[in-house]
């Protein structure tokens, strides 16, 4: 990224929020700092994925966890929102999240020709673009530029723990727009539906709930793209309609039941995968697209989700 992009990604994010990530990138880079949590602080002592794949090899089970992998699944959620305007009824909004694209160059044109067939309105993504969180990531935005050509015109991004500041202009280059603590909207017929995408609230933590809430109107229906769920009661609060999140993978690889063996976050478990609410604030925590460390799936499939948003309530009568 040349230097003059710094200024510009200052007055989006903010000095102090963008001086904070530079920090925290340059300290990972270094090898000063470590993203791992519970299990996952094993990194700091062991090659943790390394590890995992050589106890899949011994097991004889690489090759099975690896078609897995790849057999991304298109997961279709209905919602009910009395809120949303009327020329939006019937909405389909598309989330990719997780996708790690440089962990298998495999996957990327897998989840191009899924997106191809499945139609959509408009679509997110909703962070972790890369699987190495330093070092080189243009392997992971190639990736990424083959499978926005497949996105609705519509789109937006949002990054996660894994990506750096530096590749949202290469990203929005490829056509993909990046919400850093920014608000976007929709229109139909007169009606409009706000978007709002935070910077990522896990490792950086340079989020701003409450200042993308004050661009957009009190009473109107507004999806927030947040990496990980973990902002669900700060959405909460701001009023919030809808959230939209990835990062724990579901899992990834889980017990009979898609019962997780490890997650990368500390959350009560219902909010770990699929639609959840809080107060009055509905969301959904996608599986992820594709797979993190290690190209591997067992009891969890990887997903695209296709949300569809209707006005109507549905009653059991």
């Amino acid at each position: 990224m040349e230097n003059a992009d710094y200024p510009a990604l200052e007055r989006r994010l903010g000095r102090e929020r963008l001086a904070d990530r530079l920090l925290r990138q340059a300290r990972k880079e270094a090898h000063l700092l470590h993203q791992g949590e519970g299990v996952f602080r094993l990194e700091r002592l062991i090659p943790f994925d390394a590890a995992v794949e050589w106890g899949l090899r011994m097991c004889g089970l690489r090759g099975r966890f690896y078609r897995n992998f790849l057999g991304v699944r298109v997961v279709e959620v209905v919602w009910q929102f009395p809120d949303l305007p009327s020329a939006f009824d019937g909405f389909r909004l598309l989330q990719l999240t997780d996708l790690h694209l440089d962990l298998d160059r495999e996957l990327a044109p897998v989840v191009e020709a899924l997106v191809r067939k499945t139609p959509h309105d408009a679509a997110v993504v909703t962070g972790d673009f890369r699987n190495r969180t330093d070092g080189d990531y243009e392997p992971c935005l190639r990736g990424m530029a083959i499978i926005t050509r497949s996105l609705a015109p519509a789109r937006w991004g949002v990054l996660g723990n894994h990506d750096f500041i530096e590749m949202v202009p290469t990203l929005e280059a490829d056509g993909l727009p990046i919400l850093l603590n920014e608000v976007a909207s929709i229109e139909r017929d007169g009606d409009r539906i706000w978007i709002a995408g935070i910077d990522d609230p896990h490792f950086y933590k340079t989020h701003d709930i409450v200042g993308v809430r004050k661009a957009i109107p009190d009473s109107a229906f507004s999806v927030l793209l947040s990496h990980s769920p973990e902002t669900y009661p700060e959405a909460a609060d701001a009023r919030f309609s809808f959230q939209l999140s990835g990062h724990t993978h579901g899992g990834q690889i889980c017990l009979p039941g898609g019962i997780p063996v490890v997650v990368p976050c500390r959350l009560p478990r219902r909010f770990l995968a699929g639609r959840w609410t809080h107060k009055s604030l509905q969301g959904y925590t996608s599986r992820g697209t594709g797979s993190c460390g290690v190209a591997a799936r067992w009891n969890c499939p990887p997903e695209i989700t296709v949300h569809t948003f209707n006005r109507h309530v549905f009653s059991d009568g």
